[in-house]
């Protein structure tokens, strides 16, 4: 008798769970009702009125988002990138050596992470990056590490070329 009543009890609590899951997935969908007492669809607010307190903490004018600047690639122009961490950074700067139609391609060789960017008309680099010049500056450079590290490390490469006989 007691095992009768306890396979009764499991069935019933099975059941109970199976409906509990069943409410939270397919209520939602149908119109059930909702404690609130408002309806599904006044809940969803995907764009809800904006908190009158709310101070925007940075402000960036409408003609420096639109601004355009000329780059020279053939002349003294570098871009430099600055590797952010948990932003797609990574994904971005493969893409810039790999992906981007140039006049003349970086040269990436395969099973090495660096590739090398030249200028169409001479053995100069055009970008500054973790996937064209590797860590020169250390470890996830942040910008003022950046812009003391940058201008030595253009320098010394650039000399470094000079010297070398083509």
């Amino acid at each position: 008798m007691v095992e009768r009543t306890s396979k009764f009890l499991l069935i019933v609590a099975v059941s109970v769970c199976f409906m509990l899951i069943l409410y939270q997935y397919v209520g939602p969908g149908l119109s059930l009702g909702s404690p609130s007492g408002r309806s599904y669809s006044e809940e969803l607010d995907l764009f809800p009125t904006p908190d009158p307190h709310y101070v925007k903490k940075y402000y960036f004018p409408v003609r420096e988002l639109e601004r355009e600047l000329a780059f020279d690639m053939k002349g003294e122009d570098v871009i430099v990138f600055l590797h952010i961490q948990k932003t797609g950074g990574t994904t971005f700067g493969r893409h810039l050596v790999q992906n981007v139609r140039l006049e003349v391609p970086c040269d990436c060789r395969p099973g090495q992470k660096k590739c090398t960017c030249y200028r169409p008309n001479r053995r100069e680099t055009w970008l500054f990056s973790r996937f064209s010049t590797g860590w020169s500056c250390g470890l996830h450079a942040d910008w003022t590490e950046l812009t003391n590290c940058v201008p030595g490390v253009l320098d010394r490469r650039e000399s470094a070329a000079a010297k070398t006989p083509r």
